[in-house]
């Protein structure tokens, strides 16, 4: 049975119906056969709005019908605009992010994701077309973790454009299946590498720089760019052969980590007699500190013919390993160093 009802308790969605339109003759309430409560339906711009009320009485569900016209009409723009490309709102969304308060990592990521994005035919479409469905469709090159950066970025993206009402709703995306990395940056790989550095002619100061990244990455586990690259002396214990971890990603990341021989000389070299300061300094870093070694370790790692899977940070899960098999036990090897990858 179909019927219509005039609510005028509810003055604030009286005063926002445009033109002068009555309510009674944009809602109607109705029951249908297999339901004890009544439903709503209304049209707003075009767009339909239809469902139940959760009500069994006329009267309230007169008043929750109203209260969701109100809230339609309310959230909706009266002049709707059409959704701007995604090549378009790119624009804001970077300029958004080079002003925003996120770890610098995080904005490095975010903007390799839009590189990858680039690539696709979905910077041609309008952020309202872009679907669960399109989103699914897409295809990056790489391995998952690849695509998933890309995934993640747009993910953001519309958010943002859902806050800025651009947009009414974000879709929902699936991320891809990631694997953890098996390979461990063993003895046998460090040697192939410093090979492979050697091999490629740089000069004796960057050779050496690598050389020293790798056996300390293997020797202490740290992360490379979060800790090991922004190590300070100040933060060196000499005398107990210890290194104090300051900031991390985690807050069980500040913590000490013992120096092996290996360390020690290699810490005391670079040091020499300076007792402040960054461990390795950089003057055309805007840090002042050394900030990737990404490049190099792929030269070497291509003249080694390693595997493109094999990774600085293997590193630290060598020195993961080894330190389990020497205590037998997962607990000891977890207090140097945090287990959060």
């Amino acid at each position: 049975m179909m019927s219509t009802f005039f609510w005028n308790i509810f003055r604030r969605t009286h005063e926002l119906l445009p033109c002068g339109l009555q309510w009674r003759k944009l809602v109607k309430l109705f029951k249908k056969a297999k339901s004890k409560f009544y439903w709503y339906d209304f049209t707003v711009r075009g767009q339909r709005y239809r469902g139940s009320t959760n009500e069994t009485k006329a009267a309230r569900a007169a008043k929750v019908a109203g209260l969701k016209l109100g809230h339609v009409v309310e959230n909706t723009d009266p002049l709707p605009q059409k959704a701007p490309v995604l090549l378009e709102f790119s624009r804001r969304f970077l300029e958004w992010l080079d002003k925003v308060r996120l770890e610098d990592k995080t904005k490095t990521y975010y903007r390799d994701g839009w590189r990858l994005l680039k690539t696709t035919t979905v910077v041609n479409m309008r952020l309202d077309q872009i679907t669960r469905d399109v989103i699914e469709t897409l295809r990056f090159s790489g391995a998952s973790s690849n695509a998933n950066c890309a995934l993640r970025t747009l993910r953001r993206m519309l958010h943002k454009a859902e806050e800025w009402t651009l947009i009414r709703h974000a879709p929902k995306l699936k991320l891809m299946k990631e694997y953890g990395r098996s390979l461990t940056l063993d003895d046998e790989a460090e040697k192939k590498l410093l090979a492979g550095a050697a091999a490629c002619n740089w000069r004796k100061r960057s050779l050496q720089l690598f050389r020293d990244i790798i056996i300390l990455m293997r020797d202490t586990g740290m992360r490379n760019e979060r800790e090991l690259y922004r190590m300070r002396i100040e933060n060196l214990d000499w005398e107990t052969r210890v290194i104090f971890v300051p900031d991390s990603k985690t807050e069980e990341g500040r913590r000490r980590v013992p120096m092996s021989n290996r360390v020690f000389d290699v810490l005391k070299q670079r040091c020499g007699e300076r007792r402040e300061g960054w461990v390795f300094p950089s003057k055309r870093a805007e840090s002042s500190h050394l900030t990737t070694m990404a490049k190099r370790f792929r030269e070497a790692r291509v003249k080694a013919g390693l595997p493109e899977d094999l990774v600085l940070y293997c590193g630290r899960h060598d020195y993961g390993t080894r330190i389990l098999k020497r205590t037998g036990n997962l607990v000891p090897s977890c207090e140097p160093w945090d287990t959060r990858m």
